[in-house]
Formats: structure tokens, C-alpha cells, sequence
């Protein structure tokens, strides 16, 4: 029972796990009522869209996360968006559009480096997303998608400044000791989750993954050492 409450992600804890809770709270409640300030006349307007909701998971639960990053939601989102009103206005069918809209809002997002999962919801929500979405029209990507991408993106990078997260994520730099002959240069289990516990972060990476990519590390080091080969060496 105790491993099954276990955190899945890497470097997870609960304390932070409850805190982004609160923080993903706060944020999607900042977004509704800075879009409703923006928009003023909240009669005519969606004023929150449905793929902000897995945007909030990303920021402010896996922060490091490449996907969480402040260009890959904003970015994500409006292109995504722009996808499927695009589709949407020369195909008819609603089962091709929103297969296209999907599939081409990934390719977007992945030539502009702006890959983001909920994007995948902005381009489906383009298409099937009903009479209040077709008004919006060409407007959609930027009101509501863009302006709620914008608040949400903003709202968490107040939240990891407050709670001392790196976000946008940056690689912290820390001198390493240095390396005695004899160590094993691949970190032993309670090691890797020493180091994680040093970090402070969550990434969207299991722990049993991580285990096995340095096992791998493991192994292709012992066949280096075995066949002579220098990696640094140029051909």
C-alpha cells in the first residue's frame, strides 16, 4: 500500500505536490478573472478554455519540465489554436478536422519548438468546441487561448519565484567532487535519490527510468573500457 502512495515522478515530495495543488488552484482562478478584465464584456466571450486546466498540471507540478516552459505554453497553445480554426474552415467533416487539427498542431508546435500536450486539446477545442468557439473565429487563438495562456504562464512564474523553483527551468551549475579512481562513476539507488533530494525538483521522468538509463550508462561504459575506444576522440 505504501508504494502505491509513492510518488510516480521523479524527485516528487508531497509537500510540493500539495503546493502546486494550491498553486494551480490560485492560477486557473487568476486566469478566469484577468481574462474577464480583459475581455469587459464577458457576455459575448469564452473566458477560459479547457486545455488551460493540463497546462496548470505542467507548470506548477513539473516546472522542469521542457514541455512546462513559458514559450512551449504560450507558444503551444496559440499555434495549436491557429491549427485547428484553420483546418476547421476547409474541412467539413468533424472526424477528419479533428484528426488533422491534432496531428497537425503536433507538427507545429514541433518545428517551432513549442511542443505542449494541452495544445493538442486548443486544436481539438477549435473544431469541436461548439457555436461560441465558431464566433470567435480567427479571434479564438488569441481570446480566450492566447490571453489564458499569457495569465496562467505569468501566475506561475510568481508561484516558483515564491516557492523557490527554477522557472523557467535553468539548469543548476554545482561543483562536483572530484572523481577517485576505483568509484563507480554510475550512482548507486540511494544516491540518485540523495541527488534528487539536493535538486528540489519534480521531473517527468520515473524513478525506475532513471535507474535504468544509468544502468544502460553502465554497461556501454564497461564496453568502452573493454574495446579501448576514447568517445572524445574525433575521426
Amino acid at each position: 500500500m505504501r508504494t502505491f502512495f509513492a510518488p510516480i515522478l521523479a524527485g516528487a515530495s508531497f509537500g510540493d505536490r500539495l503546493a502546486a495543488c494550491g498553486g494551480a488552484a490560485v492560477g486557473i482562478a487568476l486566469t478566469a478573472v484577468a481574462s474577464a478584465v480583459v475581455v469587459g464584456d464577458t457576455s459575448a466571450w469564452l473566458l477560459l478554455v479547457a486545455p488551460m486546466g493540463a497546462s496548470a498540471v505542467l507548470i506548477f507540478v513539473v516546472p522542469a519540465s521542457p514541455l512546462a516552459q513559458p514559450w512551449s505554453v504560450i507558444g503551444g497553445n496559440i499555434v495549436s489554436a491557429l491549427v485547428g480554426v484553420a483546418v476547421a474552415a476547409v474541412v467539413p467533416s468533424v472526424a477528419l478536422a479533428s484528426g488533422l487539427a491534432v496531428g497537425g498542431a503536433i507538427l507545429a508546435m514541433s518545428l517551432l519548438r513549442c511542443l505542449h500536450p494541452p495544445g493538442g486539446a486548443a486544436a481539438l477545442t477549435a473544431v469541436i468546441g461548439g457555436p461560441a468557439v465558431a464566433a470567435a473565429g480567427w479571434m479564438f487563438p488569441i481570446l480566450p487561448v492566447g490571453v489564458n495562456a499569457v495569465i496562467l504562464t505569468a501566475a506561475g512564474l510568481l508561484f516558483h519565484r515564491m516557492s523557490r523553483h527554477s522557472y523557467p527551468h535553468r539548469t543548476a551549475v554545482t561543483a562536483a567532487p572530484p572523481f577517485v579512481a576505483g568509484d563507480d562513476p554510475v550512482p548507486h539507488p540511494e544516491d540518485l535519490d540523495a541527488a534528487l533530494a539536493d535538486l528540489g525538483e519534480t521531473f517527468d521522468i520515473a524513478r525506475e527510468d532513471l535507474d535504468q538509463l544509468f544502468e544502460r550508462v553502465r554497461v556501454h561504459a564497461a564496453l568502452r573500457r573493454s574495446t579501448g575506444e576514447d568517445p572524445t576522440a574525433k575521426s
